[in-house]
């Protein structure tokens, strides 16, 4: 049986080069982001929410995946028309 195809976007995601960049801004801009909402919650020594933690993290990396899937994807040919298709 043959296995589905994935879609272009699915395999252009999960590749290293795009997958790599992603982890670095959402580092860089989540580290940001968790010191402009949670700083204060820090140095006055209460705990902070690991939810909004892990958001912090998550929400770039998913901008940062996506708007570079998007580009890569508009920079390739249309695909070839189907002949067995009429």
């Amino acid at each position: 049986m043959k296995k589905p195809a994935r879609h272009p976007a699915i395999t252009l995601a999960g590749s290293p080069r795009i997958a790599r960049n992603a982890l670095r801004i959402a580092l860089f801009v989540g580290t940001l982001l968790n010191l402009i909402n949670q700083g204060p919650r820090v140095w006055a020594g209460e705990p902070v929410s690991w939810l909004h933690l892990l958001l912090n993290y998550l929400v770039p990396f998913c901008v940062a995946t996506y708007s570079a899937v998007k580009n890569e994807l508009s920079r390739r040919p249309p695909p070839a028309p189907d002949p067995l298709k009429p």
